[in-house]
């Protein structure tokens, strides 16, 4: 299980190997996604609040990278936060995030990203429920459920 030291490691000291690496060009990416999905997942963008349609959805089955497919994490592991955002306390594996120091907005934060492709999924943070203490919350656009 992993925790707000481990995340703060690899944001530091670098990320874990992924089990595989997709890379397109900026068009190809377009040609797969749609404008919102290249905006937020490529762009580094973020949905509205309460805007999207995994928000409320806690069906059975694991949300994949919308960009490149790569299973991100398991519908077990879903919580309601309250934040407007899908909510999870573990990826399905520890290589399948990457992590990121984020400054902007005058704050310090950690981007998750998928480590397969580098779509900006959300951020991790440290207010989540026992045991692992974390809260990642990721943009719906970034993911697809797949049941």
């Amino acid at each position: 299980m992993l925790t707000w030291k481990d995340v703060i490691n690899f944001s530091v000291k670098g990320n874990p190997t992924p089990d595989k690496r997709v890379e397109k060009t900026e068009d190809e990416w377009k040609e797969i996604l749609t404008p919102e999905q290249f905006r937020i997942t490529r762009q580094k963008g973020t949905e509205p609040p309460h805007s999207g349609a995994l928000c409320s959805i806690y069906d059975e089955g694991q949300y994949n990278c919308v960009c490149c497919n790569t299973p991100l994490f398991d519908s077990t592991i879903k919580f309601s936060s309250g934040t407007g955002w899908p909510s999870f306390t573990q990826p399905i594996k520890s290589n399948a995030i990457k992590y990121e120091r984020d400054t902007a907005y005058g704050m310090v934060r950690v981007e998750v990203m998928c480590n397969t492709c580098d779509a900006h999924l959300g951020h991790v943070f440290p207010d989540g429920p026992e045991p692992s203490g974390l809260r990642y919350c990721i943009n719906s656009e970034s993911m697809v459920l797949e049941k």
